[in-house]
């Protein structure tokens, strides 16, 4: 295994810079964000980019590629997590084209996993946002073999804001909708994040059992339910007002049992810590800071 981090959360500084940084905090992997460098992402934890895939050719590819491994890092991903779901249909082809051009920005830099959503228009039921799906993906998945590379979906609700409620913006969270993907999509795979199953209340060992094979990618991210928000608002509400995003070893995850299911299930790949933690944020040394508590607490696991 490979321990390693988001670089999302470093939206002011250079890839370069925080390569050498996490080099140097004894990391051996990134994920890199690469969401489109004229912005327009406004949602938390979303609209960095690293490296800029508008008109990105091998050459310039190659060097970004190269001066990631200089620094003794493997690019565990290229990311980039929008909505090819939604209602808009506008909105659905900006996503997707930018999608198709991180998928062949990680071909020319020879980097095997694309990080991103299915996508999900809250208004609908899942099973017709997967009629919606089954339209638009053999496209993006074609694209994707085209240039040798894997998508690997999150398996995410994002359900955190009244913008996403109550249906979510990415159907592929529950082993119902996975079992789904895997026969019709057979070659893609999961980024597979623990925190998400403590929201639904899915079992943590249960669903490593059964989907592990198919992880491509692992975020690390921890997640602490609120105990008096969740006795406020219910579970109707989807989390909103007592799921609160932690760094690894702060919330409810069982760290042991997560690493013992991932080695069980063959998985020997890049795992990578996500940072949403609002407590370690604010400033370039909490960020660190969060960054380096959740490296400890992960060290002994990954070998």
């Amino acid at each position: 295994m490979q321990l390693g981090i988001l670089t999302a959360p470093f939206a002011d500084d250079a890839l370069g810079t925080v390569a050498d940084w996490a080099a140097g905090a004894g990391f051996e992997a990134l994920e890199i964000a690469c969401w489109p460098a004229s912005g327009g992402e406004a949602r938390r934890y979303a609209g960095t980019s690293h490296i800029d895939v508008d008109g990105l050719g091998r050459a310039q590819a190659q060097d970004i590629a190269a001066m990631v491994r200089e620094t003794g890092l493997t690019i565990s991903a290229l990311g980039y997590y929008p909505n090819p779901l939604h209602a808009d249909a506008d909105h659905r082809a900006a996503v997707i084209g930018h999608l198709k051009k991180v998928i062949t920005a990680a071909s020319l830099m020879d980097v095997g996993v694309v990080n991103t959503f299915v996508g999900g228009d809250r208004t609908l039921t899942v099973d017709d946002n997967w009629t919606r799906a089954e339209a638009i993906f053999p496209d993006i998945l074609q694209h994707a073999a085209d240039h040798g590379v894997r998508l690997a979906f999150e398996n995410c609700p994002m359900i955190f804001s009244n913008d996403e409620w109550p249906g979510g913006h990415n159907i592929a969270y529950s082993p119902r909708i996975w079992r789904r993907i895997l026969e019709a999509w057979p070659g893609v795979g999961m980024n597979f994040d623990p925190s998400h199953l403590i929201l639904q209340f899915i079992d943590l060992k249960r669903f490593i059992a059964e989907f592990g094979p198919h992880f491509a990618h692992v975020h690390a991210k921890d997640l602490m339910i609120d105990r008096d928000g969740l006795y406020e608002r219910g579970i109707l509400a989807a989390g909103m007002g007592w799921q609160v995003p932690r760094l690894p070893g702060l919330g409810e995850v069982d760290w042991q049992a997560f690493f013992a299911g991932l080695y069980r299930a063959g998985y020997d790949g890049p795992v990578v810590i996500e940072h949403e933690d609002r407590d370690f944020e604010g400033t370039d040394e909490k960020v660190k800071r969060g960054f380096l508590l959740a490296r400890d607490i992960l060290r002994p696991f990954v070998k």
